[in-house]
Formats: structure tokens, sequence, C-alpha cells
């Protein structure tokens, strides 16, 4: 048996129709950029996660560097967010000149550790970037307390965690904008490239549309320095088909992620999910962390073993951000950040997409049983 980490072709065979119809005419139409597909795109999503508008960028991380600059953070500023993420959100912030400013993560949700937030502060300090990390949100009441008291922006990373909710309010309608990837692998996911920012606030949403099509206030007259980011009509036509299913997918997940924590929660350290959090499941990653002391190797041999038996996992994140080398110009060093350098030697993200069968699951987690029925040095512990 082969299990996926992902499977976009059973996802488009069951939309095949849909997409086919909507993408054909596009391409009858003749109109593929800025088009009536974008436009209703960005009126469907933003209304979906509770924000005024929508502005179609073409990737999540293009979705991070305008949201920057429109909130005029550049050369010389500091934005503060989590060393635990993908390259793309501290990249968007020295793309735009800032300065990236680590904060360790709390080590039940991976998310950004809110009590180390305010000690790294300064006068420079312009922004906050929390990323709702696998799809479960960050602690933003404390995050927005932090961020009037300094008078500083947020700025979501909801890359992975469309329709995830933080006290019954939508992610992407907390800060001063939201930012999501529309990447395949996501939730909600375009066949490429392709992003929006959201906001309530119709300056900055103006100042975003001027910024993603070179600094255009109207044709030919450029009142900034922009970038050409538009999400394109093919883009926004097969994602507009696919937010229809979106709610389905992600109950999907939540069901499998349930099926996995009753069936892996005595063998490995499953998945938190903080209170007042509806969790989106972008990823199920489960943590090894027990009596040995090396845990990055058990990982690893865990992770060729479900290999070896056709099951694909994957390792988000296996180097902190802090620690990357094209950071060194930053000055940290390993020790710096403890959480998050323990949990990168520790995680590892199970199939977890809504096509997944009850056979598959099950077979996932037999195997991973499996493992750790010949390990007999590794007795595991309960959470941190």
């Amino acid at each position: 048996m082969f299990i996926p980490q992902i499977s976009l072709k059973e996802q488009y065979k069951s939309l095949k129709t849909e997409v086919d119809k909507e993408v054909l005419q596009v391409l009858e139409n003749g109109n593929y950029i800025l088009g009536e597909n974008v436009k209703k795109c960005e009126e469907e999503i933003s209304v979906y996660v509770g924000a005024k508008f929508g502005i179609g960028v073409n990737s999540g991380t293009d979705a991070i560097v305008i949201a920057l600059k429109g909130l005029g953070i550049g050369l010389g500023d500091e934005v503060i967010t989590s060393t635990f993420s993908f390259f793309a959100t501290v990249e968007a912030i020295c793309l735009v000149g800032a300065k990236p400013v680590f904060v360790d993560i709390n080590p039940k949700t991976y998310n950004i550790d809110v009590s180390q937030i305010e000690k790294c502060v300064t006068s420079k300090t312009k922004a906050i970037i929390p990323v709702h990390l696998y799809g479960q949100p960050a602690d933003m009441n404390e995050i927005l307390s932090i961020s009037k008291k300094y008078n500083i922006k947020v700025i979501e990373d909801a890359a992975q965690a469309i329709g995830a909710k933080y006290k019954d309010k939508s992610i992407c309608s907390v800060g001063d904008a939201g930012c999501l990837s529309f990447f395949p692998t996501k939730n909600l996911g375009a066949c490429g490239d392709a992003g929006m920012i959201t906001t309530s606030d119709e300056n900055l949403a103006q100042q975003f549309r001027v910024l993603r099509d070179h600094g255009s206030v109207q044709k030919y007259k450029h009142s900034y320095i922009g970038t050409n980011s538009r999400l394109d009509e093919i883009q926004a036509a097969i994602l507009r088909v696919k937010l229809k299913y979106l709610d389905i997918w992600t109950k999907k997940r939540q069901e499998n992620a349930q099926i996995y924590n009753d069936l892996l929660k005595d063998i490995v350290v499953i998945p938190y999910v903080a209170s007042d959090r509806i969790h989106v499941y972008n990823q199920y990653t489960i943590r090894i962390d027990g009596a040995s002391d090396n845990f990055k190797q058990t990982r690893n041999d865990l992770h060729d073993y479900l290999k070896a038996q056709g099951i694909s996992a994957a390792v988000h994140y296996p180097i902190p951000l802090h620690l990357q080398d094209a950071l060194k110009f930053l000055g940290y060093k390993k020790g710096d950040l403890p959480i998050s350098e323990k949990v990168a030697d520790e995680v590892l993200s199970l199939p977890v997409y809504p096509e997944l069968t009850r056979e598959q699951m099950k077979f996932i987690c037999d195997t991973v049983k499996s493992f750790f029925e010949v390990q007999p040095n590794i007795k595991m512990s309960a959470l941190l």
C-alpha cells in the first residue's frame, strides 16, 4: 500500500467536471489578468474569513511582502516572529529590508510563545507576525494587547490556517492584515502558486492593490515602487470552485485527526489544541518525546520506517529559522531558542488529507505502533 503525504490527483478527480468547465470558460473569455473571477474570489474569501477586503496576489510569500510594504515597514525596522515556521515568513521580512527578531515557541501548540514577545520589543519594532502553525491559531488576544501597548502592527501568517478560529473569530480577521497561501498542498489550494491578503481597513486594502500591480494607481501612472503580483483568472476560477467544498474538507481533516488521536495517544505526543481554538489540520504533526536522549534519530528512524512501508510522512520543519545559513548575519546561535530547536528534532507530520480512507489510517497507525514495539529503549512521555 502506498499512501502519499497529500493526494492532489484524487481531489482533482472529484472536482474535474466543475474545474474543467471554469478553466475553459476563462480561456474562452480571453480575460486572464484581474478579471471577474479574481474580483469574485477576493469577495468570497474575504467573506469566508470575516474580513471586509481581499486582495489576490501570486503567492503567500508575496502576501506578506506586500502587507509589510503597505504598512510602511522597511529598512531599519524590526519585525518579531516565530523561529519555527517555513522560510517564507522571515524571507518576506528581509525582502522589505527589515530585521527579523525571533521568539521561541510554546512547546504544546508550537506557535509563538507570547510570554517572550514583550521583552523583544524595541523602539524599532514595527510589527509582529504570528504564524498560525499547522492550522492552529496563535494566542491572538495577548499579541493584540502587546501591539496596542506599543503601537505596532499585527500581520497574521495564515498560510496554513484558512478556516481556523480563535475565540469564535476567524483567522485573517484579527490582525491589521492576514496573509493566505493557496499553494497546492494547502487546505484551499490552487493549481499553482497563489495567495491573498485580507484586511478590514479600506485604505490599507487600496494600498495593497496598488502595490501588487507595479505601484500603479492608474495605467502608466506609478505612485509607488510596487511589484508584479496579481492573482490570475485561472487560479481564481479554480479557487472559487474549491472554496465551496472547504468546510467539508476541513471537517474531514478534523475527523481524521481525531482518529489519529484515539489510536496514537499512548504511542506518541499527539497535537495539543488550545482552548477556544478551532484547528484545521493543514498538518497532523506528532512528536517523538520520551526517555531517549536521541529524539532526532528516533524521529528519523520512524520516518524511514514509514517510508519503507509506503507511507509518506514529512518533517515540518527540521531547521529553525534562526539557524538557517541564509540568516547567519543576524547573529543567532544554537541554544538561543531551545524549545524550537528541540521540537525541530522531534516532529513528524502524517498524512491527514480528506481523501484518506479508514483502512489507510489504520495501516498508518499500525505501522507507527509496530515501529515502537521493536524500540525497547523508547518509553513515550506525556506532553511537556
